[in-house]
């Protein structure tokens, strides 16, 4: 053997340039440290030159040196991920829809001409919905509500109600819908408004015939 692999501490420094395995990730400590210990207790005795005498070879000290820069990178590595979870890169949650309000879709009544009766509990009594809500924006064909009270039907975020063009206009008239005003507004099976007074501009009177039409 050359002058130049004489010394343990160069054989080693090529030994891991060639590893092929240096780029792999760490071993896991519990692994090495079995394997360590296993070299360590059955090396191949070598016999010095000198004086006969059996001892541990270079080749036997590089192994376990070898092993323990293993184990001691696979330390710091467990020590500098310790904990540190959130250092690790992860994947950006799934965005969120904005919730969707819930709506409730009525329509004109017909334009067809017909005698109104007073406003009265029975004849609405079996009616689907009603409720007690502002006007929020009269837009086009659409008048749009925020409730603040059900008296019947499924409650939802918001109510439309919405005419053909050439029954909008009677619409307002017949509810008398302004934009920020208050309303009691019922309903029939086919979602149309009832008008006649039974829709109008909210009064003591009027939610008084509400609340017992539908028992609240």
């Amino acid at each position: 053997m050359t002058d130049s692999f004489e010394h343990d501490d160069e054989l080693l420094a090529r030994l891991r340039a060639a590893d092929p395995a240096s780029s792999l990730p760490p071993a896991a400590p519990d692994g090495v440290a079995r394997l360590l210990e296993e070299t360590m207790s059955n090396d191949v005795l070598t016999e010095s030159r000198e004086t006969g005498t059996p001892g541990r070879g270079p080749l036997t000290w590089l192994v376990a040196a070898a092993a323990a820069v293993v184990i001691g990178g696979a330390g710091l590595f467990a020590v500098l991920n310790d904990g540190g979870d959130d250092r690790l890169p992860s994947a950006d949650p799934e965005p969120t829809s904005a919730t969707e309000s819930t709506v409730t879709e009525l329509t004109a009544p017909s334009g067809e001409s017909g005698r109104c009766m007073p406003p009265n509990a029975r004849a609405m009594a079996d009616n689907p919905v009603a409720f007690d809500g502002t006007v929020q924006s009269i837009d086009g064909d659409t008048v749009t509500l925020v409730p603040t009270q059900w008296y019947a039907g499924d409650a939802t975020d918001l109510v439309t109600v919405e005419a053909p063009p050439e029954g909008f206009e009677q619409l307002l008239v017949a509810v008398e819908f302004k934009d920020g005003g208050r309303y009691l507004v019922t309903a029939t099976d086919g979602g149309d408004v009832m008008v006649c007074g039974f829709s109008a501009e909210y009064s003591e009177g009027l939610a008084a015939i509400y609340a017992e039409a539908f028992g609240v």
